[in-house]
């Protein structure tokens, strides 16, 4: 690996880019509370693990809880508008990832 892909690429390659999907952008992050609201492109379940990404955004961690219209909901489908608790800031315009881990595990149990 190359000094500047170590400096400036955070040592990613493109099997990280090819391991994730994105499934949609932050419309609105609640700071009082830790909740990002999205409206999704692809379908997210509890207990996927998502990535957020933005100009100072980058960190992964497992959907624990999403909301719809305030009811707790264990899946959601693309179209929906979601609320999901996060453990850091996060800023409208951010692209929210799921790995393609989870995506795997899930076509193998079909």
């Amino acid at each position: 690996m190359g000094l500047l892909r170590r400096l400036f690429g955070r040592g990613r390659t493109a099997d990280d880019a090819a391991a994730r999907q994105e499934i949609g952008r932050v419309e609105d992050y609640y700071g009082k509370i830790g909740v990002i609201a999205i409206k999704l492109t692809k379908p997210l379940e509890v207990g996927d693990r998502i990535q957020v990404r933005g100009h100072t955004t980058d960190f992964s961690q497992p959907v624990k809880s999403m909301h719809i219209e305030h009811e707790s909901v264990d899946s959601a489908r693309r179209g929906s508008a979601v609320g999901i608790r996060v453990k850091k800031r996060c800023r409208r315009g951010d692209r929210v990832f799921k790995f393609a881990s989870e995506l795997a595990k899930k076509q193998a149990s079909r």
